[in-house]
């Protein structure tokens, strides 16, 4: 019997943790079903797929109305 790595995707999937994070809010899959551990740059990265926007950057201001 061979272990595999819950942290590591399946054959043919990305290993990209932006595309998992993406991915999975695509299938309506909660926000903590990060399958990282807090503070690993991978959990940083899976949450910038999720909420698609980068955590370096600040967010975008409100349009104006008018």
């Amino acid at each position: 019997m061979t272990e595999t790595d819950p942290h590591r995707p399946a054959a043919g999937l990305s290993a990209d943790p932006i595309a998992e994070g993406a991915r999975a809010r695509a299938h309506g899959r909660p926000r903590d079903a990060c399958p990282y551990p807090l503070n690993s740059p991978e959990r940083t990265a899976w949450l910038e797929g999720y909420d698609g926007s980068p955590a370096d950057r600040a967010p975008d201001q409100p349009l104006a109305n008018g």
